[in-house]
């Protein structure tokens, strides 16, 4: 699930650590689809080695988008998520593994969230079917037309997406199929390894790619400057990729795009919600529909990148002076430490804690004083030290009052503000914004302007006396000259001696106040501790121990967690048996408290886990002697699945932000009510709840496919384990044996999807496959490995300093050094791309293009003429100019200093709009593949875009092919000089 807000204050407060993707689209000629040939170089300037998928991020929006219409079945569905894992494999194109994980049983920590969220989904369910009914009947009473009524039968349930259902297993048959047909079709797939985790391995989707990343450092032979590339849309994600220490790490992720319009749920039309609706058919584009617009484009991917996030926080952590020796590393481990405060999967974050609120910031100076004081550091690969940690809480504890203050303050500021705003705007749109008096005030027909009838006058000399009354009078003056309108109105008035009416209330004035979300507590008042306390827990002010028990299983919560993200989970059976956090000024005497977790737990199964997640409202989901248990009155576990339930806003303003109070589940408990059942199970329920392990695939051209298909030789069922050949795997270790549902060489793959066609002469193989084994208490070190090499630092020491002043922040960006592309200033982060060239920047004036002022061999500069009909400018520009483009770029194919004349470029890539204008990024010509890596001229100040005063961009400056520098300066449009201390 991640958490909330982290991902946009991350993104805001270190902008140049998103980039955007290069995305080739499949090509159609004449009505035939050609495929992304994923063989050939990334368009992203970039090769990744593995390429890891955090699937049910992929499922999710499969199965029920929310900004357009839902797939019909079962079958569209599938075939979405295959469209959906196509195009993230054309962009980031791996070499080595493609790695697709599915949420299986998670720990009984992340359990009680996913019981929270599930029962939600079904009661929100529940009413949304109401209201559709609801609506349905008023309009059919009107006479409306209305699609027919979806069968309950084909109403999809998204809590279906959970380990064990018959869904989860016909996804895992859908994805074995798929990986067959890439194999054996797709140029791009043939000499990778995939790995399918499917729903039945144990473990959290994003935690079983990270157990792999982790268990492949420790071998060997494991490359350390493997280049990974993680998918996957939870802010936890940024975390984990962290926790590795790899050099080279990204993440790619669907760019957010607020306020996507959604359809109505009963008409499925874009344009207004359900309450709405009026039963309008449809419109119809077309004969047959075929010209409708489409609901909405294609989201575009992002790459957040994790090595200049440790740049920027390899300067926000920085301490001198300490004494001992400063370890980035260790202390980038107590930054991921620090964000588990202000949230995560599986405990509630702080009260006084708030991302919005700057709480990581303030827990950073927190953490640097700390660590002077104490002389270390608060984590060592995944073991906490408690001790500093309660140094650092007392001191949070310390302010907590003021932050609860300061937050009253600013929430009542924010409404205040709103409520001005919301006047402002009834009162502009309840009257005219000005009615002009005098001659030009509106008149009845017949007395108009001359020529209508009216009598003539001097418009402008009137139009003059109003200009000068408007100067020399007050506000309340210039209303005189609406006197005549005045007296009109007070004629309309009740007279002094007729009865008044009584003065309205101030409640139904103020209309435009906000409902103040009920709130017991209130943190910003004194007692607000104890109110806390007694609201939250029913405890009395008077036992103090009770606030230190509920720390002091935060702080064993806060050590299980940071386990779980550098060396795998503790415990399966640990969780945090509260709804609501303790206060900071509660971590008392914590230092003493256990880092260690009972061992050899095991999870749930998947059937299990079901009952333990789900409402009476997914029953269908269970086989049917188990929803016995969750419905009949007289279950001895009846009391787990409450039809009703209470939702906490805990000072939120929306219900989904609430808590969920549902009762915790006790295991021994479920487990002996299901022992009833358990012999009621068919052969395919038993197969659905087994724990179950991954699966590789190699085609035929791969390396390991003899060593593979060897397994086969004697027994096709032969579950004997081998050792991976890591010679021919590219150091991939593990366990390989059989795989039950293997397809030899030549055999035909059945499809499972009527849609498509059955695989004829297979040549790929599968196999199970086990991550390598570690003895017991081993512990991954977190460190940069031996032999990894540091990628090129994108931010410059300088830059740093602009950006620490709000001055212009111009780091370099993309994942090449010599990309040369800088965004326009009013393109926001997400917006840059890893390769120039495919950003438009403001069109030039109109005229012809001036000579420009000098360019040297330092940056490159070429110019960019004028376009006569406010065309491009800058270098890569349209050669519309009367001059035309003319400049020098560099040669990416020849040497570093050889540089080609360019004359006819067709587009190029459009730079930030400032004084110097002109473009940074690549033109298009015929003298490369792209033009050059660092161009800027064009459209300057003192005769381009971002002056109208002077028309037209201007030409490169004279320049040798040595790149020698040349200080020769231009004229301008006019002939005149440019001034010489006009310079970059």
């Amino acid at each position: 699930m991640g958490v909330p807000a982290f991902f946009r204050w991350l993104s805001r407060k270190y902008p140049s650590i998103l980039v955007h993707c290069v995305e080739e689209k499949t090509k159609e000629v004449n009505g035939v689809k050609f495929p992304v040939d994923t063989s050939q170089p990334n368009p992203n300037d970039t090769e990744f080695d593995n390429l890891y998928l955090d699937m049910n991020g992929i499922i999710h929006p499969c199965t029920h988008p929310e900004d357009k219409p839902a797939p019909k079945n079962e079958q569209e569905m599938m075939i979405l998520i295959f469209e959906y894992i196509d195009r993230i494999f054309s962009i980031v194109r791996p070499r080595r593994v493609l790695y697709m994980a599915i949420d299986g049983v998670a720990p009984r920590a992340k359990m009680n969230q996913q019981r929270s969220r599930r029962f939600r989904a079904s009661k929100e369910a529940v009413e949304t079917s109401e209201e559709i009914a609801r609506v349905r009947e008023e309009l059919l009473q009107k006479g409306c037309t209305l699609p027919p009524e979806k069968p309950a039968s084909e109403k999809f349930d998204s809590n279906c997406i959970t380990p064990g259902t018959p869904f989860m297993f016909r996804l895992a048959n859908c994805l074995r199929f798929y990986v067959h047909d890439r194999l054996n079709n797709d140029p791009g797939w043939k000499g990778i390894k995939v790995i399918l985790s499917d729903a039945n391995v144990p473990g959290e989707g994003e935690h079983k790619i990270m157990d792999y990343i982790r268990k492949q450092r420790a071998q060997p032979d494991h490359d350390p400057n493997t280049r990974h590339c993680l998918c996957g849309a939870d802010a936890d994600l940024i975390m984990l990729g962290l926790a590795t220490h790899e050099p080279n790490f990204t993440i790619i992720r669907e760019e957010f795009k607020p306020n996507k319009p959604r359809p109505c749920s009963l008409c499925g039309q874009i344009g207004h919600e359900l309450k709405e609706c009026q039963g309008i058919p449809k419109e119809k584009f077309g004969e047959f529909d075929e010209k409708a617009p489409v609901f909405a484009d294609e989201t575009p991917f992002i790459f957040l990148r994790l090595n200049v996030l440790r740049e920027y926080l390899e300067r926000e952590l920085q301490m001198n002076g300490l004494p001992f020796p400063y370890d980035f590393e260790r202390a980038l481990d107590d930054w991921v430490f620090m964000c588990f405060f202000v949230g995560n999967d599986f405990l509630p974050h702080l009260p006084s804690l708030e991302i919005r609120e700057g709480a990581i910031d303030r827990l950073i100076k927190l953490y640097k004083n700390a660590v002077r004081r104490t002389g270390g550091y608060l984590t060592d690969s995944g073991v906490v030290a408690l001790e500093r940690v309660q140094l650092i809480m007392q001191e949070l504890g310390e302010v907590e009052d003021e932050i609860f203050k300061k937050r009253r303050d600013d929430e009542m500021n924010f409404r205040r503000r709103n409520k001005e705003k919301r006047r402002r705007t009834r009162r502009m749109n309840d009257k005219p914004r000005y009615i002009p008096g005098g001659m030009l005030a509106p008149q009845p027909l017949g007395r108009g302007r001359p020529g209508l009838g009216a009598p003539s006058g001097n418009v402008r000399q009137e139009a003059y006396q109003q200009r000068m009354q408007n100067f020399s009078t007050s506000s309340t003056d210039r209303d005189l000259s609406n006197l005549d309108a005045a007296q009109a109105l007070k004629s309309m008035m009740h007279s002094g001696n007729e009865e008044r009416g009584e003065k309205r209330k101030h409640e139904a004035v103020d209309s435009d106040s906000e409902p103040e979300p009920e709130d017991d507590v209130k943190l910003w008042e004194d007692g607000w501790k104890d109110r806390y306390y007694k609201n939250k827990f029913d405890v009395g002010s008077e036992d103090i121990a009770f606030r230190h028990n509920v720390a002091n299983h935060y702080v064993r919560g806060l050590c299980w967690v940071l386990r779980y993200y550098y060396q795998g989970c503790a415990s399966w059976k640990w969780y945090f048996p509260y709804h609501y956090a303790p206060f900071a000024s509660d971590f008392v005497n914590v230092a003493a408290l256990s880092n260690d977790f009972e061992k050899d737990t095991e999870p749930f199964k998947p059937l299990e886990q079901l009952m333990g997640v789900f409402p009476a409202g997914s029953k269908q989901h269970v086989p049917p002697t188990w929803q016995e248990l969750m419905t009949n009155p007289e279950s001895p576990i009846i009391d787990f699945y409450p039809i009703n339930f209470k939702i906490d806003l805990n000072g939120k303003k929306y219900a989904w932000q609430g808590v969920a109070l549902l009762p915790f589940v006790d295991e021994k408990r479920l487990w002996k009510a299901l022992d009833t059942v358990y012999p009621d199970l068919t052969d395919a329920e038993i197969k659905r709840n087994i724990r179950g392990n991954d699966r590789l695939f190699v085609s035929q051209s791969h390396p390991a496919h003899s060593f593979l298909e060897a397994l086969y030789e004697e027994n096709r069922n032969d579950k004997t384990q081998l050792d991976m050949n890591t010679s021919l795997s590219q150091g991939m270790g593990g366990k390989v044996w059989g795989d039950e549902f293997v397809y030899l060489t030549g055999e035909t793959v059945k499809s499972p999807l009527p849609q498509l066609a059955d695989l004829e002469d297979n040549r790929v193989i599968s196999v199970q496959y086990h991550d390598p084994t570690y003895e017991k208490g081993f512990l991954f070190q977190a460190k940069v490995l031996p032999g990894a090499v540091m990628p090129e630092r994108a931010l410059k020491p300088e830059d740093f300093e602009k950006f620490n002043r709000n001055q212009q922040y111009r780091p370099q960006l993309g994942f090449q050094k010599d990309s040369g592309y800088r965004g326009r200033r009013d393109m926001g982060p997400a917006n840059r791309m890893i390769r120039g060239g495919a950003n438009i920047g403001p069109p030039s004036s109109y005229g012809q293009g001036g000579q420009g002022y000098r360019s040297y061999n330092q940056s490159n500069r070429g110019g960019g003429g004028g376009y006569n009909n406010g065309g491009y400018g800058g270098y890569g520009g349209r050669q519309g100019g009367n001059q035309g483009n003319q400049g020098y770029q560099r040669n990416q194919s020849g040497p570093m200093n050889a540089f080609q004349r360019n004359t006819q470029a067709q587009s190029g890539g459009y730079g930030r709009h400032s004084q110097e204008g002109g473009a940074t990024g690549y033109g298009y010509g015929n003298a490369s593949s792209y033009g050059g890596s660092y161009n800027s001229g064009g459209g300057s100040r003192y005769g381009g875009s971002y002056s109208t005063s002077y028309s037209g961009g201007g030409s490169g400056g004279n320049r040798n092919q040595q790149g020698n520098r040349n200080d020769t300066y231009g004229k301008d449009n006019r002939g005149y000089p440019l001034p010489p201390g006009y310079r970059r």
